[in-house]
């Protein structure tokens, strides 16, 4: 360990852990994982395995979980060995805390009362995929999980078209087929996209392509484990006023207001609120007759 950590001062100590292999943990998380007073973990038992594998031993610190089902319940147990000049140290099951994570509650409440919230930055799932991808980096926006519906995952999908910028999403192995399919309508089947499964892991995998062949390939062979999307941004076109109109004005003999404005933004690639906007315009005349 090194000598300058032995002791750790007071604060909440929150420190990145590994998605995949064991090794890709930092020495400055080994050392704060050593020298906190206590330990607080989204899984008490990965976090022991963790240190175990690096020999960093729980010794007589107290090892308290801290998640979903109990935040709520441990928040002020934790906060009381904040006040009492405690250093705590909390990891995520993998990857960063506060990225898709439970522990976002606890930070912002180690803040509202005036304690340290100090990082160790390290792997993050959605970064990593990113770098593997192929796509653009240089603008990205992680967009976390999707909806677990068709209707509303379409509504956000639709909303995330306007965003110009590569989106990074997290998605269930159960939903991946499902999601990429609404993501081919939504934005368009030849949007080029990354699936990024199990990295860092043994069977790690990275199947490019579009949106459709993505779909495609997920039907045929569906992915197991953690998986990552990466999509492309969008590329919209120099379309004139007069072909919007025509294409809104075939969908709304079929569509809603909204159903149309998402398909037609879809497929013409453009903003969905210039979109919409129109189509309520167009709505609003044929009514008028």
């Amino acid at each position: 360990m090194n000598p300058d950590t032995q002791k750790l001062a007071a604060g909440l100590y929150l420190i990145a852990t590994p998605i995949g292999a064991a090794r890709d943990i930092t020495l400055r998380a080994l050392d704060i994982l050593t020298a906190a007073d206590v330990l607080v973990a989204e899984d008490t038992r990965s976090l022991r395995r963790l240190m175990d594998i690096h020999a960093i031993p729980v010794g007589d610190r107290p090892l308290w979980p801290y998640h979903d089902h109990n935040g709520a319940r441990m928040r002020p147990r934790i906060m009381a060995a904040l006040a009492a000049g405690k250093s705590v140290v909390y990891a995520s099951e993998a990857g960063t805390p506060m990225v898709a994570d439970p522990g976002f509650d606890l930070g912002r409440a180690a803040v509202a009362d005036g304690h340290p919230l100090i990082s160790a930055p390290g792997p993050s799932a959605a970064v990593t995929a990113l770098t593997v991808s192929g796509l653009p980096t240089d603008r990205f926006l992680f967009a976390g999980f999707l909806p677990s519906t068709s209707g509303k995952r379409k509504t956000v999908l639709a909303d995330l078209s306007e965003v110009p910028a590569t989106l990074v999403l997290y998605e269930s192995p159960k939903r991946i087929d499902a999601m990429l399919r609404d993501a081919a309508e939504v934005l368009g089947a030849d949007r080029p996209a990354a699936l990024c499964r199990e990295l860092t892991k043994k069977f790690e995998e990275v199947r490019r392509g579009t949106l459709a062949e993505l779909a495609e390939g997920c039907a045929v062979t569906p992915p197991k484990g953690e998986i990552v999307v990466v999509l492309g941004r969008g590329s919209s076109q120099d379309v004139k006023e007069i072909d919007l109109d025509r294409s809104l004005q075939a969908a709304l003999q079929d569509l809603s207001v909204r159903d149309a404005a998402d398909q037609v933004a879809a497929r013409l690639r453009l903003p969905r609120r210039r979109v919409y906007q129109r189509a309520l315009e167009l709505a609003t005349k044929n009514e008028a007759g």
